[in-house]
């Protein structure tokens, strides 16, 4: 099988500006993979099913990967004018220095693919999208069209992550239900009180919702008291 760089270069012969990037991985299994560009995915997804010598023609595994904003530290070298005196006489004098600075790298959502073919008993190629960010641009297209195992999978992955697969056949809730609020994979979600698990809660959970109760029937008599 072709590497993921050749890959690539195979990709960009067949749709120039696809906007393929290699994500390499530095752990022990080398498994690189290929980030596409949300507006050249579906094309390039064809390709590489369609391709007579990749034929990726099975999806195996569709999942979603919350990356939530990042503090970065950075340390940057400054120029600036400093006033100094030298021999009796003051003068101004670039000096540079070193500081240490912190920026927010936004956040994003991201949906995973594993691609093997049947046809010519190769793989995996991992290819990705990503969402512009996390909060209001969370939509990516939907590779049903393509690989039609993706559709319970895409289904999840907004179930659970909350992206938005554009040009999906039936994108709704696969495993809580339709009134659910929230993403319960997001790094972020916060688990509610006012429930206990089945079939045995564990003391933290009861202590939680009997503590819900509590404040619940607070805020009811002091309702009532108005």
């Amino acid at each position: 099988m072709r590497t993921v760089e050749e890959i690539k270069t195979a990709i960009e012969a067949a749709i120039p500006g696809a906007g393929v990037e290699v994500v390499p991985n530095p752990g022990p299994s080398g498994q690189h993979s290929l980030r596409l560009a949300p507006g050249h995915a579906v094309e390039v997804a064809k390709f590489l099913r369609d391709d007579a010598e990749l034929a990726f023609d099975y999806l195996s595994n569709a999942t979603g990967v919350d990356w939530p904003d990042k503090e970065i530290t950075e340390k940057v070298k400054v120029t600036r004018p400093v006033t100094k005196t030298v021999e009796g006489v003051e003068q101004t004098v670039d000096e540079t220095v070193e500081e240490t600075r912190k920026r927010i790298e936004p956040g994003c959502l991201e949906a995973v693919y594993h691609l093997f073919s049947v046809a010519k008993k190769h793989g995996p190629v991992v290819i990705r999208m990503r969402t512009a960010n996390r909060t209001d641009q969370v939509e990516l297209p939907s590779l049903t069209p393509i690989w039609r195992s993706a559709e319970f999978q895409e289904r999840e992955i907004f179930d659970l992550f909350g992206i938005v697969f554009t040009g999906h056949p039936d994108l709704r809730r696969l495993l809580m239900w339709d009134g659910f609020k929230d993403h319960p994979m997001r790094r972020d979600y916060v688990e509610p009180d006012d429930f206990e698990y089945e079939p045995t809660a564990h003391d933290d959970v009861l202590a939680r919702a009997a503590a819900h109760k509590a404040a619940t029937a607070g805020q009811e008599g002091t309702g009532a008291a108005r």
